[in-house]
């Protein structure tokens, strides 16, 4: 058994706390103490000196996202906006822009499950975007000619 201090391992710690431990155990220590000390010298010579821990404010303004009303009634607007042009077009073109685009799938395995070619789906994707940029053009020319009161 071998005594060592928790305050050299543990940084809250604010004074001595002597324990004794096996000899697997402070090999344990030592190991870590090592991988630590080479993770600080990878990152000194590689100067990966950023990181979303570095409390410089980066990982609030990433975790703490606060919309203001307007923004959340907008989100909701073009969410709704999106849905209705993917409605508005063909049910097989709407499936496979809903397949590419909100289910991550592959233009190949769209292609693969529905048993056409792959540029046949490309082109239906490429049709389908051109249709939905079309209809949120003319629905925000639509909304910008009604007059406000």
């Amino acid at each position: 058994m071998i005594r060592i201090n928790l305050r050299d391992y543990y940084p809250f710690y604010k004074s001595d706390f002597f324990v004794e431990v096996t000899n697997e155990i402070l090999e344990l220590f030592k190991q870590l103490s090592r991988k630590e000390h080479a993770d600080f010298e990878r990152r000194r010579v590689y100067k990966a000196y950023y990181s979303l821990d570095a409390d410089d404010g980066i990982e609030k303004d990433v975790i703490l996202l606060v919309l203001s009303p307007e923004e959340i009634y907008e989100r909701k607007m073009s969410k709704q906006e999106l849905y209705a042009a993917i409605n508005s077009m063909p049910e097989k073109q709407a499936k496979r822009i809903y397949a590419h685009f909100f289910l991550d799938m592959s233009k190949a395995e769209i292609a693969r499950i529905e048993g056409v070619s792959k540029s046949a789906v490309t082109h239906s994707i490429e049709q389908g975007l051109k249709s939905i940029e079309k209809f949120l053009k003319n629905n925000s020319r639509c909304e910008r000619s009604i007059p406000v009161q």
